[in-house]
């Protein structure tokens, strides 16, 4: 499967770079690549790409609002890119809605597979990152508390399996990682992450993931 991704990124020389990182890796097509947060949501209404990697500091439109266009409208999965200063944009960036967050100085091989990872639903992207991210969140000092909106009345829905897995999506763990340690398929593990989703009215696994830390699941 070719996995579609628009490039949004201001300065043309990163750009120019993450695009031709992309396209060395053969099940990736770079479907289009924007200059500002405008032109982001736009092409993103008109490719519908698979994925937007997203930075969050550009003109006219920052990332963190493209983002919540790009994901309210339905349009793509959002890859955030962070000098990871964890300031307000990456913290609006969570709000939003984005699948994941990678540091813009990643190497190549890294980004290629976050990519993958991301277009294989799922959301959790280079696990140092992820952690610290949900650690800041969680932690009673973090500078920006309930990233998951008002406190969810769905908790009480979730099965025994469900609960289990939104504990592991707390730890950071990918798919693969939650199948081996419930003892079950990585499909199965799939279809628990989007039902628990729909149930707490989460937008993506990370927002999943701070909520089981805060809750102490």
């Amino acid at each position: 499967m070719t996995i579609r991704v628009l490039v949004a990124e201001d300065q043309s020389a990163v750009r120019a770079g993450l695009v031709l990182i992309l396209r060395s890796a053969g099940d990736i097509e770079v479907a289009g690549e924007a200059a500002d947060g405008e032109e982001a949501v736009r092409l993103a209404r008109d490719l519908r790409p698979d994925l937007v990697l997203m930075d969050v500091q550009m003109p006219k439109l920052d990332g963190v609002s493209a983002t919540r266009q790009v994901v309210s409208e339905g349009l793509a999965d959002v890859l955030v890119l962070t000098t990871f200063d964890l300031d307000e944009y990456v913290f609006g960036a969570l709000r939003a809605g984005a699948a994941g967050f990678l540091l813009k100085n990643a190497e190549a091989a890294e980004l290629i597979e976050a990519v993958r990872t991301v277009a294989r639903g799922e959301g959790l992207i280079s696990p140092a990152v992820t952690r610290r991210l949900i650690a800041e969140f969680a932690s009673p000092a973090a500078p920006v508390r309930s990233v998951t909106g008002p406190e969810p009345d769905g908790l009480d829905t979730l099965t025994r399996r469900e609960r289990e897995v939104l504990g592991c999506l707390g730890e950071g763990l990918s798919n693969a990682e939650i199948a081996v340690r419930l003892d079950m398929a990585e499909a199965t593990v799939k279809t628990h992450v989007s039902r628990l989703l729909g149930k707490l009215g989460l937008r993506s696994r990370v927002q999943a993931a701070v909520l089981a830390q805060e809750r102490g699941l």
